[in-house]
């Protein structure tokens, strides 16, 4: 059984820069390594809920358009930490950041943290 715990979120302004962490805990199978690839999702109110980034076990990224530039996921190995920088923030920017992990036998994303919410005032 694997944890994750999102923290970091808060009320930034418009242009602000915000770092969210995703702590991962649980049996000896919830090292980062062990997983096929880590996310951030992010849910805005009324509205279906998107990846924002991931990155693989070996490090390869990749990122959604409308944050291209702007938002930096990376990991920790030691911490067993997954980060996601965010900067430039702006209003749309607002809702909330989910930290997911995928297997490598799954197709999905399959675990989820709990969430933090994020939001961007202009």
């Amino acid at each position: 059984q694997v944890q994750l715990v999102e923290s970091g979120g808060g009320l930034v302004q418009a242009g602000g820069s915000l770092r969210l962490s995703c702590a991962i805990s649980g049996s000896t199978a919830s090292r980062i390594i062990f997983f096929a690839a880590m996310g951030w999702f992010r849910q805005a109110p009324g509205k279906q809920r998107e990846l924002v980034a991931h990155i693989t076990n070996v490090g390869n990224t990749n990122y959604a358009d409308s944050v291209k530039g702007r938002f930096t996921i990376s990991s920790d190995n030691a911490q067993n930490t997954v980060y996601l920088q965010m900067n430039s923030l702006k209003p749309e920017d607002t809702a909330v950041y989910y930290c997911a992990a995928k297997r490598h036998i799954d197709p999905n994303f399959g675990s989820w943290g709990q969430g933090t919410q994020v939001t961007v005032s202009s």
